[in-house]
């Protein structure tokens, strides 16, 4: 009962449910991948704490929502979004997906010989014999 009462206050708090916080372990294997940040000037805000811009971009990618969509509590949209572009030309996530697979390799292992591509395929919209072109 303690439990979910927690994580009910913990839900309340960041506006959104806590299966969408980074945990600790993991928290601590990207935080190294992230690069120091420079500071330019002395004035504006104070910069947003990066495990809570990267929370905010693991629920964009995880919700599928749109930046706009991004609930207050995770964050200003365009300051999120920001931090996005900065890491992504920093490498961060490429390096993330580098270091995720040498650890699945290592514990799993991956044949490194044989890949393959996965792919989604959907209908064509207004498809079929009703709306498709007459030939000529």
């Amino acid at each position: 009962m303690m439990a979910q009462q927690l994580q009910s206050v913990v839900e309340e708090t960041l506006g959104v449910d806590s299966q969408y916080r980074i945990p600790d372990a993991l928290w601590e294997r990207i935080r190294p991948l992230i690069p120091p940040h420079v500071k330019k000037t002395r004035r504006g805000r104070p910069r947003m704490d990066d495990r809570k811009a990267m929370n905010a971009i693991f629920y964009v990618n995880g919700t599928g929502c749109q930046w706009k969509a991004l609930p207050h509590s995770l964050g200003k949209k365009s300051t999120v979004h920001d931090r996005f572009q900065e890491w992504r030309k920093a490498g961060v996530f490429e390096s993330m997906w580098k270091e995720s697979l040498l650890d699945y390799d290592e514990t799993k292992g991956i044949e490194w010989e044989w890949q393959s591509m996965d792919t989604a395929m959907t209908k064509a919209p207004l498809g079929g014999k009703k709306h498709r072109a007459q030939p000529d």
